[in-house]
């Protein structure tokens, strides 16, 4: 088998652990319904992934660098933080809002207890990075005189950052999977949120 074909071959099977995993659910899912959904033989999913374990976590890995992609694609306006946060939270939001957002952060919530190391490397993986990304945005801004987060720090500052998008409208849609958030309704929250951090941060 080629590396272009043994790619392919990977690619399918993590395509298919992806779907049974986010309508199943870690505990229900096995192999062979990944292996089904995937079209190929126990063999060559063995070959590319050793366990249900390591394609959970490739699974994650994956879904987060996607998510990471995207925001780091984001064009930086200097000296101009809230246009830097509006886009970065309005793309961050979209992903973390998105049928598999929400599905990747119901089953990891859901096996983080028995297998806490699978939810250490999802919060590593994703909340993590994009806290460390709005974090170097915060940074060069506070360097630039244009905000000032002494009282709390650049990290917590962050922090507060996404924890403000995410907020309100990541909670409605685990309780409520079907309802789908407009894009108006996303720039909303997302304006919000920069509105409240440049007014407690914003140097006068």
């Amino acid at each position: 088998m080629t590396n272009a074909e043994q790619n392919s071959k990977e690619q399918a099977v993590l395509a298919a652990a992806r779907t049974v995993f986010f309508s199943h659910g870690f505990s229900a899912a096995t192999t062979d319904m990944i292996q089904r959904e995937a079209g190929v033989s126990k063999a060559t999913m063995y070959s590319c992934f050793p366990n249900k374990e390591a394609l959970f976590v490739a699974v994650i890995e994956q879904q987060c660098a996607a998510m990471t992609t995207a925001i780091q694609a984001i064009e930086i306006s200097p000296g101009n933080l809230t246009k830097t946060l509006t886009d970065i939270g309005r793309t961050y939001l979209q992903v973390v809002l998105s049928p598999g957002g929400i599905a990747l952060f119901r089953v990891v919530g859901a096996e983080a207890p028995r297998l806490p190391e699978l939810g250490r490397r999802f919060f590593l993986a994703g909340p993590r990075s994009v806290t460390s990304m709005v974090a170097a945005r915060v940074s060069e801004a506070a360097q630039a005189g244009e905000i000032d987060v002494q009282a709390v720090g650049v990290e917590a500052a962050a922090g507060l950052f996404i924890s403000m998008v995410r907020g309100e409208g990541q909670i409605e849609l685990l309780m409520h999977p079907e309802a789908q958030p407009s894009s108006a309704q996303i720039d909303q929250w997302v304006q919000l949120a920069v509105t409240t951090f440049m007014k407690a941060f914003g140097v006068k």
